[in-house]
């Protein structure tokens, strides 16, 4: 799959294609008929399919305070894109020059002359342009104007639910690993940097693996099971805690994972994090030594979790 930033980066041989656009935020299972409609298309056309997403999200630019939390980083999306057998990616920095272009505008420079498209597909509540003021019925008549055909596809719907990213961030947020696994089509997972922290951890006897996010809103909150990817670890089990840790005072959110029955130095290398189950909600502690204690326990809980006997 090739990765492409910016209409700047486009070249000739990039002209002709079946498109898909959107935030692709999560690459849920809505998404994942997107793309496999898209790459039918394009076996259908002899062409290649293209995602067309953004960075950042339209919400974080106009309102980053009130912006919903990210269910994956630009790489995390890419990397599952990937995984859907997509030819190109198309990263469009979202930034006022774009949200300016009008409807006809953004199609002429992005999918017209950029692109040169043959087919879009886009999802039932896409919009675009503008203030958001073009529809799918606006990208079909401007199409039929430039030549391409536009497709909309019907809302996917799971156990009564329409599967998109704010159910998914609803599910998380209530701790409900299960539901929000089904309506993603595999497990949640968050990827970064390991980096150093403030050792807290390793003072209180669980050493912890730190990582460093792009976007410190994060849809869960709370400790967890889960296992660690990476960096030559394939799942290895850990007791994590996401959170502002208020019994050590902090303020920024944090991710921090204590690998279970490991010894090594994994700092600058990158990991993917995979929940399984959440343990507890995050909460105060009156001390260092209650804290150490909860944690002993949320350790013990962990090792259930994954079948191992405790130390």
């Amino acid at each position: 799959m090739e990765l492409i930033r910016g209409i700047h980066n486009l070249k000739p041989r990039h002209r002709g294609c079946v498109a898909t656009i959107g935030n692709f935020d999560g690459v849920h299972r809505g998404h994942a008929r997107l793309l496999e409609r898209a790459r039918e298309r394009a076996a259908d056309l002899g062409l290649p399919s293209c995602v067309v997403t953004f960075e950042p999200h339209s919400k974080e630019f106009f309102a980053p305070e009130r912006a919903p939390a990210r269910l994956t980083d630009l790489r995390g999306k890419v990397k599952v894109l990937r995984r859907h057998g997509v030819d190109r990616v198309l990263v469009l920095p979202f930034n006022r020059s774009l949200a300016s272009l009008e409807p006809e505008a953004f199609v002429q420079r992005v999918l017209v002359e950029g692109l040169g498209v043959g087919h879009v597909v886009v999802g039932h509540d896409f919009v675009f342009g503008q203030g958001a003021r073009g529809s799918v019925e606006d990208l079909r008549r401007i199409g039929e104007q430039r030549g391409f055909a536009a497709e909309e596809i019907a809302e996917y719907r799971e156990d009564g639910l329409v599967v998109g990213s704010t159910a998914i961030r609803e599910a998380l947020a209530e701790g409900d690993l299960d539901r929000a696994e089904r309506l993603l089509g595999r497990p949640y997972s968050l990827c970064g940097r390991v980096v150093p922290g403030d050792r807290i951890g390793r003072e209180l006897g669980f050493p912890t693996l730190n990582l460093h996010l792009h976007h410190l809103r994060l849809p869960v909150a709370g400790v967890f099971a889960g296992r660690v990817h990476g960096a030559g670890l394939d799942g290895h089990p850990a007791a994590v805690n996401v959170g502002t840790r208020p019994a050590v005072k902090g303020v920024d959110v944090r991710v921090e994972a204590h690998l279970l029955d490991f010894h090594g130095d994994l700092y600058g290398a990158r990991v993917e994090l995979v929940f399984e189950r959440r343990l507890r909600a995050e909460r105060d502690f009156p001390g260092l030594d209650a804290l150490r204690e909860q944690i002993a326990a949320d350790v013990r809980q962990a090792r259930e979790h994954f079948g191992r006997s405790a130390e």
